[in-house]
């Protein structure tokens, strides 16, 4: 299976608690729920784009108790995300969350080393594996060179503080930008497509100055 992460980023790169003040407080953030008054006249379009690539999701204990809490009151035949959510095998990662406590259709615990056990998930037949929000887990994978995929929705605001998709120490990678929308209406949310195609130090030049043109050393 490969694996992809999605997420809702800021101008500046954040991806805390876009959807609600109390989405997720954490480390004292209190700027929760950026993102919605930039949801509305199809600003969200391209998330059923995503779910309808899914074969499975893979999330943080934060992220799927958020879910949990959320998505099965959702009933709506129509709504793709929750027929997905609800319905469709999920793991959760977490060394604490009881069989109990993980109770949520087709739901599995993965326990003790994270990158192992999604390592030999990623090795099982199937499309793909789905990251959703799981900001920990996602930098984990990233770092351990397992994310093919990036698919983000970048909305034209700048949060100042949070947790950042990308922060300081993350592993160097490159991509192929495969697909990029803006959205209708607004401001317009940007929706990306990148697939990775290098993991390492990432390749490097410079511009100079040769019989009065700029070229490429």
């Amino acid at each position: 299976m490969q694996i992809s992460v999605h997420a809702f980023v800021s101008l500046d790169g954040v991806m805390q608690g876009p959807g609600g003040a109390e989405e997720d407080t954490s480390n004292g953030f209190t700027r929760g729920g950026w993102l919605v008054p930039h949801s509305g006249d199809g600003q969200l379009d391209a998330v059923d784009g995503w779910f309808r690539q899914a074969d499975a999701f893979l999330l943080g204990r934060r992220t799927f108790e958020m879910m949990r809490g959320y998505w099965p009151q959702v009933t709506d035949p129509d709504n793709l995300v929750a027929t997905a959510l609800n319905t469709w095998p999920k793991y959760v990662v977490s060394n604490t969350l009881s069989e109990a406590d993980a109770a949520w259709g087709d739901t599995t615990v993965l326990r003790g080393d994270v990158v192992a056990q999604v390592r030999r998930l990623s090795q099982q037949p199937g499309g793909e594996l789905q990251v959703h929000g799981s900001w920990q887990l996602a930098r984990a994978l990233h770092d351990a060179g397992l994310v093919d995929t990036y698919r983000l929705l970048q909305f034209p605001v700048v949060v100042g503080a949070g947790k950042r998709l990308f922060a300081d120490g993350a592993a160097p990678a490159s991509y192929r930008i495969t697909d990029s929308t803006v959205a209708d209406g607004g401001a317009g949310a940007v929706a990306l497509t990148l697939r990775r195609t290098g993991f390492g130090p990432t390749a490097a030049g410079e511009f100079v100055v040769r019989d009065g043109r700029e070229a490429v050393a």
